[in-house]
């Protein structure tokens, strides 16, 4: 039921109950930054035993930042989602606080970079909500995007080698100064472009028309061009040595092709389809043979020692027990090669301790759930399918990350969604929370389950006043 069709009395009730969310994330954001700012306030006095004297601009900044983006729900998604953006700062806010303890443990300057990255990531929610007013309009130029992803995949291999490949990956681009990673924002023009072609062809792809033999099979004429986009980005991916990305690709078709259709076949063929690129990449590519080798003996010694970074992952982890070292306490942030980014997790549950670490895994299931519920309470079959295809990334990239940390699945070489270190990452994850929040928006101009209540409320005091019940 939409709120233009509700009479007078009835669009005031939904509209408190819209100003009620705006209200609640407003709160949210409060308490968000108030923890931000008390963790950075101990992790420094740990440090140096001294208070720090930038407490109160911090503290004004996160509030800042976090004014500009409720401001923005305010005017251009008032009735979407209140906890979707108070989860994603909680997360940011932690993940600078735990950057600014290994700049100090290995005197280096991420920080206030990542505080300059975390402005432009705000710049870009703002204004994707801004462009983007409708999600009908991102189906409508399907191929667009589809060709703009193409693209950003692949103008790191016309990038000069010495400028585009870190760690052996090629996936950087050099505009002067500045480098970027165009993979993370071509992960979310794919998401928009499976979406869109797979609604088209849901029927098509989910019931059986093709006979083969004396049975009926799905055709997989529909499946062919979508599964040659899917393939050329793998092969890009392959050439780029950017296996974190090719599986976090290879998944979120997979899965959104079975939300799509329902069908456990295209899951059983997603398996096969794994098992088979995982031998042949372990097999004929050096890093992922090196990373396979590093995930199922940590401890055996190659040339360069790949497993030392991850045993020393544990050991931190092991020495943050329950309740952790303590912020600002812990040695993982200096004895960790390169914590920022991969490994910001490891000094989390150090100085945290698994408190912590849980904190940041139901952070992440907060959010997960948060998505499935946009995607529930969307309007179109598209944007349903696009909220589905963006929570995935979310939750998926956290899985492999945090996954690798732990040992229960080889190093992908992704960031933690939020917390990592890394301009590219952050402002691409903004954008896609601010397209959750569209989809949200709409969705929310009807009274879903959770406000049933309030407005059911209503209608019985009115039967009541009427019937004089």
């Amino acid at each position: 039921m939409s709120v233009t069709t509700l009479q007078d009395p009835e669009k005031k009730v939904i509209r408190r109950v819209f100003k009620a969310r705006r209200r609640t994330e407003l709160g949210l954001l409060i308490a968000a930054a108030v923890i931000i700012t008390a963790a950075y306030t101990l992790m420094i006095l740990g440090n140096t035993a001294k208070t720090p004297s930038n407490t109160v601009p911090l503290l004004i900044g996160m509030l800042a930042l976090g004014a500009v983006a409720h401001i923005a729900n305010r005017i251009f998604a008032p009735s979407a989602h209140p906890v979707v953006l108070p989860i994603a700062f909680l997360l940011n806010g932690i993940g600078y606080v735990m950057i600014t303890r290994i700049d100090l443990g290995k005197a280096s300057h991420y920080a206030p970079l990542q505080a300059a990255w975390t402005a432009v990531g705000v710049a870009a929610y703002v204004i994707t909500l801004a462009v983007v007013r409708r999600s009908r309009d991102l189906d409508r130029y399907r191929y667009i995007l589809l060709a703009g992803s193409v693209i950003l995949l692949l103008l790191p291999l016309v990038e000069p080698a010495r400028f585009a490949e870190v760690n052996g990956a090629r996936l950087w681009v050099k505009i002067g100064p500045l480098g970027f990673q165009p993979v993370e924002l071509a992960k979310i023009l794919l998401c928009i472009f499976f979406a869109s072609y797979f609604v088209e062809k849901r029927e098509l792809l989910s019931i059986p028309t093709a006979r083969l033999g004396n049975r009926l099979v799905v055709d997989p004429r529909p499946l062919v061009p979508i599964m040659l986009a899917w393939l050329f980005a793998i092969g890009v991916m392959s050439l780029e040595h950017d296996i974190g990305f090719s599986a976090m690709l290879f998944t979120l078709f997979i899965g959104m092709l079975w939300v799509t259709t329902g069908r456990t076949g295209y899951l059983v063929l997603g398996v096969v389809l794994f098992v088979i690129g995982s031998y042949l990449a372990s097999r004929y590519f050096a890093q992922t043979h090196i990373r396979v080798e590093t995930w199922l003996d940590p401890w055996k010694i190659l040339p360069r020692d790949p497993g030392g970074q991850l045993r020393q992952a544990w050991y931190s982890m092991g020495s943050g027990g329950i309740g952790g070292s303590g912020l600002g306490l812990g040695t993982g942030a200096f004895q960790i090669p390169v914590p920022q980014t991969d490994f910001i997790f490891a000094v989390i549950g150090e100085e945290m301790g698994l408190l912590g670490s849980t904190m940041i895994v139901v952070a992440f299931l907060l959010m997960v759930g948060a998505g499935f519920r946009i995607a529930q309470s969307a309007r179109s079959e598209f944007a349903k399918l696009t909220a589905v295809g963006l929570t995935m990334i979310i939750g998926f990239q956290a899985f492999f990350i945090i996954g690798g940390v732990v040992r229960l699945l080889p190093l992908t070489g992704i960031t933690l969604p939020f917390v990592s270190y890394g301009g590219s990452a952050l402002v691409a994850n903004y954008v896609l929370i601010a397209l959750l929040m569209r989809i949200s928006d709409e969705g929310g101009a009807s009274v879903d389950a959770a406000d049933q209540s309030q407005y059911e409320q209503y209608r019985e005091r009115k039967r009541r006043l009427l019937t004089g019940g």
